[in-house]
């Protein structure tokens, strides 16, 4: 498989939404509200950030605006959209995707960030059918390695746009309980699945899926080649909740994360880990308590909280 790289950036129940959602979403442009409800319809909270972090955010904004204004071109439409995004104005974030989509309705670039948009703010289908649209319009034969918007700590992006498609198709399908679709968007996914962290974060989720679909032996399987000496530079997380179904780490160990700078990340991404291996020993009572913990967190954008608010919604 051939590498390029380019400078874009880097229950059936659940597929409904309650009206007051639809009523955020009907709003006119000019007075679009970024306001996101949870699977169960009830209003998240606004993202607050320091005074520092609000600073960074509004500079790169401006500059995405800047150059949208300049060229309204595939790219800066991309990163427009990303920059809106990392501000938690999502469905802005949205509306500059679709208008993108719009003008170049052949980008499987702007499908797939505008699905991962659409899986932030709970609209599941929906972004099943941009991720869909995007796998079928991606090139097939080549990883499209996607620059970072939030850098990690050696400055290197990790994933490419195939990857990021099918990892968040497979997410997508496993928030409404189609195991059997998301194992092969996993599958798929496995792939592209190219260095250590990216291998984790597909291995996580598969295991977590498999187990759910009763196949225990194919999700053991997969643990395998998980050791503590994978080079990981952004998905430790995840490295630890594969550890822990190994047998290698406690859920205790996994789930403190007192005093961490990124507290409501960790607690999302660690704690859904530590409350789906509950789960999955049967002990619902455990795992109920560890899922309000990770709901009782500021991070609702984070995958493991919109898995525990989908998994929450199942236990009642």
């Amino acid at each position: 498989m051939k590498y390029i790289f380019v400078t874009v950036v880097s229950l059936t129940l659940l597929s409904c939404h309650k009206p007051k959602q639809e009523a955020a979403d009907n709003n006119a442009p000019d007075s679009i509200t970024n306001v996101v409800f949870a699977l169960d319809g009830t209003e998240l909270p606004q993202s607050v950030y320091s005074e520092k972090q609000q600073a960074r955010l509004d500079s790169n904004l401006a500059v995405a605006q800047q150059n949208f204004d300049s060229g309204a071109t595939e790219i800066n439409c991309i990163w427009l959209g990303r920059r809106q995004a990392y501000m938690s104005k999502y469905n802005e974030a949205i509306k500059t995707f679709t208008e993108g989509i719009g003008q170049y309705p052949n980008s499987y670039r702007l499908y797939r960030h505008r699905g991962h948009r659409y899986l932030s703010t709970r609209k599941l289908d929906m972004a099943i059918a941009d991720f869909l649209k995007a796998a079928e319009l991606m090139p097939k034969d080549t990883l499209e390695i996607e620059p970072d918007g939030i850098p990690n700590k050696i400055n290197q992006p990790l994933s490419s746009t195939q990857f990021n498609v099918w990892y968040h198709l497979a997410l997508a399908y496993y928030l409404k309980g189609d195991y059997e679709l998301a194992a092969e968007a996993y599958q798929k996914c496995m792939e592209t699945s190219v260095n250590d962290d990216l291998l984790v974060a597909t291995s996580d989720w598969l295991y977590m899926t498999l187990i759910r679909m009763g196949k225990e032996e194919a999700a053991t399987a997969l643990l395998a080649d998980i050791t503590d000496e994978l080079k990981i530079i952004e998905n430790d997380s995840y490295l630890k909740r594969l550890l822990m179904y190994k047998g290698e780490l406690a859920p205790e160990e996994v789930l403190d994360v007192e005093g961490r700078a990124d507290y409501d990340l960790a607690i999302a991404t660690q704690g859904y880990g530590v409350a789906n291996y509950y789960l999955t020993q049967g002990d619902s009572v455990k795992a109920k308590e560890i899922f309000s913990v990770v709901l009782d967190g500021k991070h609702w954008s984070a995958f493991g909280y919109i898995a525990a608010e989908a998994d929450m919604m199942r236990l009642k």
